[in-house]
């Protein structure tokens, strides 16, 4: 066995995990693949035998990648609503890579809170309190000490402590409550869309979808009502996002939409949409099978 081949069988064994940090750190499968991947070259291009620790070396360098990514973002788009990308399978359930990546997953609501974290805070916060990762391994990462660590995951703490919506435990009676909510958009049935909204619903939506100065959020069940009105669902076919009910707006086989639906307390409380095309490209969708659209 060359000495390439052996290093390439033992990052493999650390992909999962560093896809999941990298996931949940940045809220992209194509961003969070591109920092594996960038760990992956930094790592054929470094003396491995130096390397004491491979596991944390690579988690180290995945950090540091995601940080760069947020940073990014965040001046790019300082007071945009960045939609996390979502996974997408059929009502059947994942295939198992994707069983992989939710397995212990925090689920997309909280993925949204982690949106509103500053870039160093969110680090902390999911390296320490998901994964585990001391301060004084964090510190350096961020370039501060471990107790200044130690203060931006708590304050990542109280920033997202009850903020995500507990959805409700029995899949068949949200899919049921979604199954209502587009039924009421197809026929325009205002009062219905607002009887199965929880008065406090928000609606989170990527830019792409949204016309020159619109809000890239929506509160109130009224107005979601109402946007909901705007863009009819004629072509609609459902699957799991993130493990919960969602669908798939797909005219004539050419996918538009992706939305994620958090149901609690029997109503929606939460829709998140996804339709920037190249993000929408690269989602895995064979598993949804040949199922036709509902009209």
């Amino acid at each position: 066995m060359t000495e390439e081949v052996f290093l390439a069988e033992q990052f493999e064994r650390h992909r999962l995990h560093l896809r999941k940090v990298a996931y949940r750190m940045l809220g992209s499968v194509a961003e969070a693949d591109d920092a594996v991947q960038e760990a992956w070259l930094r790592l054929s291009r470094s003396d491995a035998d130096e390397i004491e620790n491979l596991g944390g070396w690579l988690t180290t360098v995945v950090a540091r990648v995601c940080l760069n990514v947020l940073r990014a973002r965040k001046r790019e788009e300082p007071l945009g609503v960045h939609v996390p990308d979502p996974i997408v399978s059929s009502e059947d359930g994942p295939d198992p890579e994707q069983e992989a990546l939710l397995a212990d997953s925090v689920g997309l609501a909280l993925l949204v809170v982690l949106e509103t974290l500053g870039p160093a805070e969110r680090l902390a916060f999911v390296l320490h309190d998901m994964f585990g990762l001391p301060f004084d391994e964090i510190a350096p990462i961020v370039d501060r000490s471990p107790a200044a660590a130690r203060q931006l995951a708590s304050r990542a703490r109280r920033r997202i402590r009850g903020a995500p919506t507990e959805p409700d435990a029995s899949l068949p009676a949200q899919r049921e409550v979604v199954d209502a909510f587009f039924a009421a958009a197809r026929d325009g049935d205002f009062d219905a869309l607002v009887a199965v909204l929880d008065p406090d619903v928000v609606l989170r939506a990527d830019r792409s979808i949204l016309a020159p100065g619109q809000a890239r959020e929506q509160r109130g069940a009224a107005a979601v009502a109402r946007q909901a009105l705007a863009r009819r669902a004629q072509f609609a076919e459902p699957a799991l996002i993130d493990g919960s009910p969602g669908l798939l707006l797909a005219p004539f086989g050419r996918l538009r939409l992706v939305l994620r639906f958090t149901v609690a307390h029997g109503r929606i409380a939460e829709i998140d949409v996804v339709g920037d095309p190249e993000r929408l490209q690269a989602l895995d969708l064979a598993v949804l099978g040949d199922r036709p659209a509902s009209r």
